[in-house]
């Protein structure tokens, strides 16, 4: 089973954005633009686990503790650079509550087996990818210049930065990953509270 720990969105979030999406899509179509339901904020990528092991995870998970966060979601970059950008990506901004959040998950699921991370916690919500392979934030030796962002920076550049709004995220989910034929479909198979 393929899984991940991530926040979810508020609807009226997911529907700005998608707003927004739908705005700027044209400015490159050669991009692989996401399906907005599909947003989340990710805590931690896990990967392939057998379904004894999710088990444990989530008994894990559930030891969690921690307060409900504030987030704010605006703003816009490009990963790794601008220039050689392989994923176009929505800031969000909620400072020690939530990296200190995926430390914990990182930790916790570093006692039953998985890599801790080697990076430091960088939130946002990836709206496109330009290029192929991993959208991970850092460099790779194979970046080059990639032009498949170029029109849309452009445009951005002459627009304000979007903002699209704040949520109060109360609790947090397990999530199955299931890769299919025109992207991979998500599904909460467990939920932990904030509180």
């Amino acid at each position: 089973m393929r899984i991940f720990v991530a926040l979810d969105l508020d609807d009226d979030i997911r529907q700005r954005i998608q707003t927004f999406m739908d705005g700027v899509q044209n400015f490159s179509p050669d991009a692989r633009w996401v399906n907005a339901a599909s947003l989340h904020v990710t805590l931690k990528f896990i990967g392939e686990k057998p379904i004894e092991i999710v088990e444990q995870i989530k008994s894990g998970l559930a030891q969690v503790r921690a307060e409900p966060i504030e987030i704010t979601f605006g703003g816009y970059g490009f990963f790794p650079t601008a220039k050689a950008a392989r994923v176009f990506w929505v800031g969000i901004q909620a400072g020690p509550p939530l990296a200190s959040l995926a430390t914990r998950v990182d930790e916790i699921t570093n006692t039953l087996g998985v890599p801790k991370e080697n990076r430091p916690f960088s939130p946002h919500l990836t709206l496109a990818r330009g290029g192929s392979g991993s959208g991970a934030p850092g460099r790779r030796k194979d970046d080059r210049a990639n032009k498949v962002f170029m029109r849309l920076q452009e445009k951005l550049a002459a627009l304000p930065d979007p903002q699209f709004g704040n949520i109060t995220a109360r609790e947090f989910f397990l999530y199955q990953s299931q890769l299919q034929r025109g992207g991979a479909r998500y599904t909460k198979i467990a939920r932990f509270p904030l509180s």
